[in-house]
């Protein structure tokens, strides 16, 4: 088959959708599917693959801020690739997301009658969506337009499900553990010293709830001062605020390391005992759970509906109510106590994870394809004549 992977986010920002499409389309790859990525670009983009339409702009979205391209000219760029390449899938992610997105609806019908068009719906924003609601008479005709309807969890499709009914078939993001899981990832030398690691991976953006356990954690380390608090994430602002108010405070034990390399961040993992993501919302999976189950490291997080599809409390790890900082420090400081809960919940967190490995997934996927596929060809030979199907 000859695949779309279609990205409204700018493709030099990375993100979980980007990360998603670009491991997606190296597994389709890998099975011998003809693969192009279209999505809009800040830059030149230095692989085959991608396909760039539009220069994004930052739009504030669900907490973050979201670059994507607003051109409405973009439909005679999107309409000449379509042309071009003469796709059997075109697998929008967030469809209804302005503009791209919309415009290879509109137009990948138009050029080739037998494409299969289906999207993938990522987000979870609990506050619900202003662009949903009051553009949901033009979103519409575009949702219409998809065969198949993907979401990444149950509260990613009860989230879109609330403006746009219809069955959702749930096909998780992939993640791949042997990355994570390789024997011969090796910890970050400095930080093997004996001492705890307890482990934050992502951005300081507010919903991601880093302040909160920054305060927690000045009370996992009073309790246990044989511990310390990695902050692994991308330089921001947001991130320079809260590195000054830790030195400000002089609080002991935390230290910030930015922008990691994919292989350093696997190390990090790897050195962490403990992992924790206590974001407040608008979480549809949690992307950095995966990994650190697939690093076998014990998880606490937030008991929010995207981080609950994945976690079991208990079996996993620990879910804490969101915001409560003081749950947060003694769910902590239960897991820095007790190496047999530590061990327990990272075995589970390893079984568990092999539902949403690259291979499990891609599979479920294509077979997701292969059933449109043969949906759609059985409905346009019901539209010709008698005699021509004959």
């Amino acid at each position: 088959m000859k695949v779309a992977l279609v990205s409204p986010y700018d493709w030099h920002t990375p993100g979980g959708v980007n990360g998603h499409i670009d491991s997606l389309a190296d597994q389709l790859e890998t099975r011998g599917h003809r693969v192009r990525i279209l999505a809009p670009a800040s830059g030149p983009v230095d692989d085959r693959r991608v396909v760039t339409a539009g220069r994004p702009l930052p739009i504030p979205a669900s907490g973050s801020m979201a670059r994507i391209a607003l051109n409405p000219r973009l439909g005679r760029r999107v309409k000449q690739v379509l042309a071009d390449e003469q796709f059997d899938i075109v697998h929008v992610h967030e469809p209804l997301m302005p503009w791209l997105p919309m415009q290879v609806l509109r137009h990948s019908r138009s050029v080739h009658p037998g494409t299969v068009n289906v999207g993938t719906f990522h987000a979870r924003k609990d506050g619900g969506n202003r662009l949903y609601s009051y553009g949901r008479p033009l979103l519409k005709r575009r949702f219409r337009e998809i065969d198949g309807k993907i979401a990444v969890s149950e509260p990613a499709a009860q989230y879109v499900g609330r403006y746009f009914p219809g069955f959702y078939n749930l096909i998780p993001n992939g993640v791949d553990i042997d990355r994570f899981a390789s024997l011969s990832i090796e910890p970050i030398a400095r930080f093997d010293d004996g001492v705890i690691n307890l482990l934050y991976v992502g951005r300081a953006e507010k919903r991601k709830g880093l302040a909160y356990l920054l305060r927690a954690f000045a009370a996992v380390h009073a309790r246990n001062p044989d511990t310390r608090l990695l902050v692994v994430g991308p330089n921001s602002r947001a991130r320079r605020r809260y590195r000054r108010m830790v030195e400000e405070g002089d609080q002991p034990g935390i230290v910030f390391i930015d922008d990691v390399s994919d292989e350093e961040l696997a190390r990090y993992y790897r050195t962490a005992q403990v992992f924790c993501s206590p974001a407040t919302g608008n979480e549809s999976q949690g992307y950095v759970l995966l990994e650190a189950m697939a690093a076998s490291v014990p998880v606490v997080a937030s008991n929010i509906d995207g981080y609950a599809s994945v976690i079991t409390h208990g079996v996993e790890g620990s879910l804490v109510r969101p915001k409560d900082e003081q749950q947060l420090a003694d769910a902590l400081t239960s897991l820095v106590r007790n190496a047999d809960a530590r061990a327990a919940f990272a075995a589970a967190g390893r079984r568990r994870v092999e539902d949403y490995s690259w291979p499990h997934v891609t599979q479920r996927l294509l077979s997701y394809y292969e059933r449109l596929v043969y949906d759609r060809a059985t409905h346009l030979r019901s539209l010709r004549p008698a005699a021509a199907r004959d």
